[in-house]
């Protein structure tokens, strides 16, 4: 393209520092350097993780530094590549991926994870291979959200952070599968790995949760119990296929207790979507002794989980996942190849759509509890 080897001025939403809304500016992007990709976010999904790092940072997240510009659910088309990039050309439509697939490290020859850590401590702090981040404002050095700052309208990632996809795909349903969809579903079928017939449990019906409860549906589960405080999210997650909806708050006893009397003992698979280790709890001690599967998707970086031993002595399982399990760059294309073959939904994950101006309004939506995914056009 004509803007290749160039300096980009676009627009993008810059945190200047917590617990204050975004602001919408000019910003400057640099060309990619060597193993790295200039993409054009052409949408972006509003993750709650984005929102928490901005105004609950102390509570569950570990600091990153500011200024920096989030977003971290995109996709998008390649713009320019850098020095040694030979997966990639511009055109291509693309995902970029907080979690890295380098494909020759220990890790990524193993099928028993998918925690590549190629360039994790420097896209964990914001910053590329060489120590800087590509985006610059008010002369001043922006830091790149978990490496990827989708909220930006051009971006620069590694090339093991970024993943092809099939030309056909409409982008402002594929971000999705950038994060929450995916850790979601594959907490359910890749690292529960959910049986068919069995009894399930999802806590907390947000994005992560509603697709925790499409993966156990893909399963063949039997009963898939849907938990939230929020009643509204009944209605998606019925659509998704809950068998149940049940508020801890209508009840007087924990709601563990209400889970093991409704299953009889306790539901096979448990899949928390929360994030507060009062709730991962629970969701542990609703399942079945002996043989009872939790899965812990929701993200909570800094507090402590209490587990009694017994209940683990008695034979439960517990387990954690992240980004559902999947190998990014190999398995988002598939992905993203089931949602258009219609095995996998997202449509019904869209509550609103707004432009980029409107960034602070998604937040509000998301905190609030009125929207399961905003999805913000960069254009």
């Amino acid at each position: 393209m004509s803007t290749a080897g160039q300096v980009i001025k676009c627009k993008a939403a810059v945190a200047w520092e917590p617990g204050k809304p975004l602001t919408i500016e000019d910003v400057e992007v640099a060309p990619p350097k060597a193993r790295e990709v200039r993409i054009k976010v052409v949408a972006t999904g509003v993750c709650r993780t984005d929102w928490e790092h901005l105004y609950e940072r102390e509570k569950g997240m570990r600091f990153r530094p500011f200024p920096l510009v989030l977003g971290h659910e995109a996709a998008g088309v390649v713009e320019s590549i850098g020095p040694g990039v030979t997966a990639f050309s511009p055109g291509d439509q693309v995902i970029p991926l907080f979690l890295p697939q380098c494909q020759e490290c220990d890790r990524c020859q193993s099928l028993k994870t998918n925690h590549c850590r190629k360039n994790w401590a420097n896209t964990q702090a914001g910053v590329m291979a060489d120590g800087t981040s590509r985006i610059s404002c008010q002369d001043q050095q922006v830091f790149q959200f978990l490496g990827v700052s989708s909220f930006s309208q051009y971006t620069v990632v590694p090339d093991s952070s970024l993943t092809k996809i099939r030309s056909d795909a409409p982008l402002d349903k594929v971000c999705l599968l950038g994060c929450g969809v995916s850790t979601g579903y594959g907490a359910a079928l890749k690292t529960g790995k959910v049986e068919k017939d069995s009894t399930c449990a999802v806590f907390g019906l947000g994005a992560v949760g509603l697709a925790a409860v499409m993966g156990c549906k893909a399963a063949g589960a039997r009963r898939i119990i849907g938990i939230d405080i929020n009643p509204a999210k009944f209605e998606k997650a019925v659509t998704l296929g809950a068998t149940d909806c049940v508020n801890p708050t209508d009840h007087k006893k924990p709601i563990q207790e209400v889970v093991l009397e409704m299953t009889q003992g306790g539901v096979d698979f448990a899949l928390e979507c929360h994030g507060s280790p009062s709730v991962m709890t629970a969701a542990l001690e609703s399942t079945a002794d002996a043989w009872g599967l939790c899965v812990i998707a929701g993200w909570n970086e800094t507090e402590t989980m209490s587990v009694k031993v017994e209940k683990i002595l008695m034979g439960r399982t517990l387990k954690g996942t992240y980004f559902g399990g999947w190998k990014s760059v190999q398995d988002v294309p598939n992905l993203v190849d089931e949602y258009m073959a219609n095995k996998l939904q997202l449509d019904e994950f869209i509550t609103h759509k707004l432009p980029l101006n409107q960034i602070n309004k998604a937040f509000d939506l998301l905190s609030s509890g009125n929207s399961i995914r905003t999805v913000i056009s960069l254009w």
